[in-house]
């Protein structure tokens, strides 16, 4: 049976698989991003993005734990104005951004990597059929995002739910924000945190397909 390793502490994410029917196991890495980010200096939100996600996939798929598994990492980051956000963490980043954000739209870009983790013919002895084909690959899906309008008022209740201290960009889309988002154009789950249509085009690479992964003991 093939498991899927899924690298983040997302609540969102684990959410999104399970209701895809998508069997997996949650390992979280203990990925610095801000390490990352200064060690390579990629300063464009998709790249960043892309970046992160295979930091996160590689940290995780390096653990005794992820033998014979397939790693999936993700993360997300909000392009708005030509600038890169990630999560804001204070309430006062969350209001500059809100504010800003209220009534315009921006980018919301979700990096992908898959690691391969199972044997592949390179580490099988004994002439015994390997599963792994040592896949390591990734993708970008990206959505523009529309916000309504928001009083201040509207904007200090949502920041004291504390819900988007620790979102990209300051905001959701499967919670309490939604009620400020218009309209995606792009795929909405790439906003929630973890594109299902990205995660099937990148197992192809590791010759699995998505059906194999859906099960009722979902998490």
């Amino acid at each position: 049976m093939t498991r899927l390793i899924l690298a983040s502490q997302s609540p969102a994410r684990t959410k999104l698989l399970a209701e895809a029917g998508i069997r997996h196991e949650v390992l979280v890495s203990d990925v610095d991003e801000d390490a990352v980010q200064a060690k390579y200096g990629v300063t464009d939100a998709h790249d960043t993005a892309l970046l992160l996600a295979r930091a996160k996939a590689e940290a995780v798929a390096a653990l005794p734990e992820a033998e014979g598994a397939l790693v999936i990492g993700c993360d997300s980051v909000f392009e708005f104005d030509g600038e890169s956000h990630g999560k804001p963490y204070t309430a006062e980043v969350a209001r500059q951004r809100m504010l800003r954000m209220s009534g315009s739209q921006g980018v919301l870009h979700t990096g992908h990597w898959l690691v391969d983790c199972r044997d592949t013919a390179a580490n099988v002895e004994n002439d015994e059929p390997a599963e792994g084909t040592g896949a390591t690959v990734g993708a970008v899906s990206s959505a523009e995002v529309h916000f309504a309008s928001m009083s201040e008022n509207e904007i200090d209740a949502y920041i004291a739910t504390g819900e988007p201290l620790h979102c990209a960009g300051s905001f959701t889309i499967d919670g309490l924000g939604g009620a400020f988002i218009r309209k995606v154009d792009g795929d909405p789950h790439a906003v929630v945190g973890l594109s299902i249509s990205t995660l099937r085009d990148l197992l192809v690479h590791a010759k699995v397909g998505i059906t194999e992964l859906w099960g009722a003991d979902s998490q």
